[in-house]
């Protein structure tokens, strides 16, 4: 089975200079987790999801306790007002730069090979321009392989 037969066409993206705001907006707004990263041009620049969001807020070897005590008494800013900062940062300062992609004609293999070797939970499928297509999730190949056994298994 190809790529083009599980993946979703109505690709919900992001552009890179968009505000994180924007981003987190556009992830409760879809019920969705994670989205391509575009340029003006619709060219795939880079994936991001709610985990880059939240590993921005809380870096690592920081806990929240630190962090209000760093933002509430060295920058005199609450920590709903540094969240608030944080927001307007574009989204391509957190979005992942160096990422797999797949092409409609590929074979689900090759998503199931990056599934397998990352902890990806969405892969972009593009064209051979480098424009987003689709996107294949790690859902689409479960329900399609067990799709496939129920039927298999109706037909005996």
């Amino acid at each position: 089975m190809l790529i083009k037969n599980v993946m979703i066409t109505d690709v919900v993206s992001v552009k890179k200079d968009s505000a994180i705001k924007e981003l987190l907006k556009t992830l409760v707004t879809n019920h969705i987790g994670g989205v391509p990263v575009i340029d003006q041009d619709g060219y795939l620049t880079g994936m991001t999801s709610d985990g880059d969001v939240i590993r921005y807020l809380q870096p690592k070897g920081r806990n929240i306790y630190d962090a209000f005590y760093m933002v509430f008494f060295n920058e005199k800013m609450t920590f709903e007002e540094s969240v608030e900062t944080r927001m307007q940062q574009e989204v391509q300062e957190i979005m992942k730069k160096n990422i797999y992609t797949v092409y409609p004609d590929d074979s689900i293999e090759q998503a199931l090979s990056i599934f397998a070797g990352h902890h990806f939970k969405k892969i972009p499928v593009i064209d051979h321009s480098n424009t987003v297509v689709g996107v294949v999730s790690r859902g689409d190949i479960m329900r399609m392989i067990s799709n496939q056994i129920i039927t298999h298994d109706n037909d005996q």
